[in-house]
């Protein structure tokens, strides 16, 4: 495994640096969320900042690392109350919701979440608050990390979902009411064969896309947390 930037030691800056580190991830966060990863350099991100790339390498050595320093700006935007003000299933329900609207307001996430372990401070204390709000529900120890864990799987890959199928629309040029009508047309046809599914295209037609989305997301969370209830409540 790669050295990260969490557990190198961190090099002081010039005497005259002006630039900071959290200057460089705001910036990169605004490039990444408009143009992806692949639009992301040091090289173009010094040029928006005005500086040399020469000052970015002295606080971030690698684009891996810039990569590593975002996910984890993300992780800090993402809420996790405490059990006394909400309760831990009202708290794991905002948790399940907030991380879901963090993955749609950074589509590049999904790309690069996967491919690097998660251990910035911000990860650490999301973790942190989740295994506190988790273990109010009264899971024994080890079962509050994989309840804790099942709800951001079921959040994050749901979202990720979403953020392809929103990508697919992007690139059609459609309009969505001329997408989505395009695709459960095909999807009928595709069901030839199967009543079944027929059926099941056609309980989908008049839906927009963000309703449907929102919908699929808000019953599963629902239900997955209704089987953590019943765990706890046996």
């Amino acid at each position: 495994m790669r050295e990260t930037i969490w557990t190198r030691e961190r090099k002081a800056s010039p005497a005259r640096e002006t630039l900071s580190r959290e200057q460089i991830v705001a910036a990169a966060m605004q490039v990444l969320d408009a143009e992806g990863v692949t639009g992301l350099s040091i090289r173009k991100l010094a040029a928006k900042l005005g500086a040399g790339a020469t000052s970015l390498y002295w606080h971030v050595p690698t684009k891996d690392d810039l990569i590593d320093l975002l996910i984890d700006e993300v992780w800090g935007e993402i809420d996790v109350p405490e059990p006394e003000l909400a309760g831990w299933r009202s708290g794991a329900l905002l948790f399940g919701h907030s991380l879901r609207s963090a993955v749609l307001r950074h589509p590049w996430l999904p790309e690069v979440m996967y491919t690097r372990p998660s251990i910035g401070p911000k990860a650490m204390r999301l973790g942190a608050r989740g295994v506190v709000l988790f273990g109010a529900a009264g899971f024994s120890e080890k079962e509050v990390d994989l309840a804790l864990g099942s709800v951001m799987s079921y959040a994050l890959g749901t979202a990720s979902a979403e953020v392809a199928t929103r990508e697919m629309h992007r690139r059609s040029g459609q309009s969505e009411q001329e997408w989505v009508a395009d695709l459960l047309e095909q999807a009928q046809l595709a069901a030839g064969d199967y009543p079944e599914m027929q059926a099941s295209v056609r309980r989908r037609t008049g839906s927009d896309l963000d309703t449907s989305l929102t919908e699929t997301f808000v019953y599963g969370l629902d239900a997955l947390l209704d089987g953590l209830q019943a765990r706890v409540r046996r």
